[in-house]
């Protein structure tokens, strides 16, 4: 007699329960994060780096060389990036209070209507993606995800 073949639920239980390893399971994190991060700003047709500037910006107004350093790219390509994102009226340039040479760059309304969407659809996705973790689970993925960032991102 054949054996019946698991229920997609239960492949997904002993699927948790293997564990990946760190360095599969952060790949496999990213990769779901990312994909889903990319999905929803794609519904407002920009790329991931356009995004991450948007992201950048939601709380502080960077000079360009202070948004290269945080994004990992070079000052023309930040240049570029910028203008492209103030053609759609996403951000604008306006002078440094601190440094006449220098200029900073902040979201506009429409920058931040369009932050606040792909925000929310994406917060939405990852509290579905999470709510197989306890508040304590979360609370601690969310400290460690923290920790990682702070000692080995880009601004730390």
């Amino acid at each position: 007699m054949a054996q019946a073949s698991p229920s997609p639920s239960r492949g997904r239980d002993s699927q948790r329960e293997a564990d990946l390893g760190i360095v599969d399971a952060l790949a496999q994190l990213s990769f779901l994060v990312q994909g889903t991060l990319v999905r929803h700003a794609a519904t407002h047709d920009l790329s991931m780096i356009q995004t991450q500037l948007l992201g950048v910006l939601r709380d502080r107004v960077p000079t360009m060389q202070e948004l290269a350093r945080l994004l990992e790219l070079d000052k023309s390509s930040v240049t570029g990036l910028v203008d492209r994102a103030e053609r759609r009226g996403l951000v604008k340039r306006t002078p440094s209070i601190d440094d006449r040479r220098a200029v900073g760059v902040n979201l506009t309304s429409s920058g931040r209507r369009v932050v606040g969407d792909v925000v929310g659809a994406f917060q939405a996705d990852i509290a579905s993606a999470t709510q197989c973790l306890s508040v304590a689970e979360k609370k601690q993925l969310s400290t460690l995800a923290t920790r990682i960032v702070s000692e080995y991102g880009p601004s730390a």
